[in-house]
């Protein structure tokens, strides 16, 4: 089952900061976001590799649009 970090709020993606098949940790940053002058990290919340890489630098998201998916690790 994969999970899927989605933004949060209305922005601009201004660094995607991963790609397909990187493995990343709880807390790492897979996505830069800027709203009102204000850069945002956007943080992966499992363990696991980066299956697909939605958001791309320049794209303006909305709250609940995907920006990366990942497959979690198997404990």
């Amino acid at each position: 089952m994969s999970h899927t970090v989605s933004a949060e709020l209305v922005a601009s993606v201004l660094k995607v900061g991963v790609s397909v098949g990187q493995q990343v940790g709880p807390q790492d940053e897979v996505v830069l976001l800027e709203s009102m002058k204000m850069e945002i990290p956007v943080l992966a919340e499992v363990a696991g590799t980066v299956a697909e890489v939605v958001a791309r630098t320049g794209d303006v998201v909305r709250d609940g649009d995907p920006l990366v998916v990942i497959t979690p690790d198997r404990a």
